[in-house]
C-alpha cells in the first residue's frame, strides 16, 4: 500500500465557486504558472504517484459558498486517479484544509476526532478544534493554544483484511515572521510562532502517546514547517516541533513510543551535513530557491520495519530528475514535493 503526503500550493485557487476546475490561460497563484499548466501538472504527478491515499494539504477550502468534497471529486474524476474518494475533517478559515483522497475500494476513511470540548490545565488533551491550556512558560498558568488548521484524525481500515489504523493528517503553523516591520519585530514575531508551533507539536504529541498506549498502529503525515536546525530560535525551547512529535528526547519515552521517518532521522542525527528536502521556496528579494525538508510521513514502530520512504523530489530522486514530464510537472504543480511511504499491512 502506498501512502502520500502532498502539500498543493493553493490549490483553492484552482476551482471556481461551485467545485470546477477552472482549465483556462489565467495565472493560478502560483508563480509564473497558469491554472491550467497547474491543473495539467497536478494530474501528472497524481497519476504517478499511484497512491492508495494521498493526505493533501492545502486542500480547496470549504465555506458557504465552496466546499472541498465536492472539488476534491471533481479534479479525482479530471485526473482519473482512483484515489477519489474524499474525507475531510474540522473545517478552518485559512482557505487551506486538510484532506484525504483515498481509493474506496481498497479504504475505509472516517473521521474519527478524539478528546473532549475543553479540558482544564494538566487534563488529557481536547479535541482539536477546540483550545488547550497549556503551560508554556512555567508560570504555572496555562497559555491558550489554538489550532488554525486543526489535524485531521481518521480511523482507516483495510477493506480485504479488515486491518485498522490511525491515521492523522497536519498542518503546523509556519514559523515565517510575516507583517515585521523591522529586525526587532522581526524577532519578537519569530519567536512568538515558534512557541505556538511547539505548542500545537506538544498537543499532538499527546494524541499520540494516546494511540500508541492503546495498541493501535499510527501514522501522522503532513506539514510540519519545522525541522532540526532550521532556525536559530530552535534553541530556546530545546527541541524542534519534529523531536516532539517523534517523541526524540523526552524523558521517559520508550524506543516502541516513537515514531519513525527515514529523513526526520536523518535531520535529527548528530552533525547531519546533508539531508534530503521536500519543498522549494523563490526567495524574491534574493532572486534564488531556498530548500527545506517541510514534509514527513511518520508511522509507529510496529509499522516502521515494513516501510519505503520516498521524497518525489525532481532533483534530488534521479528517477524524478532523469523522467523529464515528470520533473516539469513536480516544478509547476508546487512548492512542495509529495512523501510516500509504501508499506505491507
Amino acid at each position: 500500500m502506498r501512502i502520500a503526503t502532498y502539500n498543493v500550493e493553493w490549490f483553492d485557487a484552482l476551482f471556481d465557486e461551485k467545485g470546477r476546475l477552472q482549465l483556462d490561460d489565467d495565472w493560478s497563484a502560483r508563480r509564473d504558472v497558469t491554472r491550467r499548466a497547474q491543473i495539467e501538472a497536478l494530474s501528472f504527478v497524481f497519476n504517478a504517484l499511484e497512491a492508495d491515499a494521498v493526505m493533501v494539504i492545502e486542500a480547496p477550502d470549504t465555506s458557504r459558498r465552496r466546499d472541498t468534497v465536492t472539488a476534491l471529486e471533481q479534479f479525482a474524476d479530471f485526473a482519473g486517479i482512483r484515489a477519489r474518494a474524499v474525507e475531510t475533517g474540522f473545517i478552518n478559515d485559512t482557505q487551506q484544509e486538510i484532506a484525504l483522497l483515498y481509493d474506496p475500494l481498497v479504504l475505509r476513511a472516517k473521521h474519527d476526532p478524539k478528546g473532549s470540548v475543553t479540558v482544564a490545565l494538566g487534563g488529557a488533551p481536547p479535541a482539536f478544534d477546540s483550545v488547550y491550556h497549556l503551560d508554556l512558560d512555567t508560570d504555572m498558568s496555562g497559555d491558550p493554544v489554538r489550532f488554525s488548521k486543526p489535524p485531521l484524525e481518521l480511523h482507516m481500515e483495510l477493506r480485504e483484511t479488515g486491518f485498522s489504523f490511525r491515521m492523522i493528517g497536519v498542518h503546523i503553523k509556519s514559523k515565517a515572521p510575516y507583517g515585521a516591520r523591522n529586525r526587532d519585530h522581526e524577532i519578537r514575531i519569530a519567536i512568538e510562532n515558534r512557541r505556538k508551533q511547539v505548542a500545537q507539536c506538544i498537543w499532538l504529541r499527546q494524541r499520540i502517546e494516546q494511540h500508541l498506549i492503546a495498541g493501535e498502529p499510527v501514522i501522522v503525515l503532513g506539514d510540519f514547517n519545522d525541522g532540526p536546525g532550521l532556525d536559530e530560535y530552535e534553541r530556546l525551547f530545546g527541541r524542534s516541533g519534529i523531536e516532539i512529535v517523534i517523541g526524540e528526547g523526552t524523558g521517559g519515552t520508550s524506543a516502541d513510543q516513537r515514531l519513525f521517518d527515514p529523513h526526520a532521522r536523518m535531520a535529527i542525527a548528530p552533525r547531519a551535513s546533508a539531508t534530503p528536502t521536500s519543498s522549494r521556496f523563490y526567495v524574491r528579494h534574493e532572486k534564488r530557491y531556498l530548500s527545506a525538508l517541510l514534509d514527513y510521513v511518520m508511522v509507529s514502530q510496529d509499522l516502521a520495519p515494513k516501510g519505503k520512504w520516498r521524497i518525489w523530489h525532481p532533483f534530488e530522486d534521479a528517477e524524478c530528475y532523469d523522467t523529464v514530464p515528470l520533473r516539469e510537472a513536480l516544478l509547476r504543480a508546487s512548492d512542495h514535493f509529495p512523501v510516500t511511504v509504501d508499506l505491507d499491512l
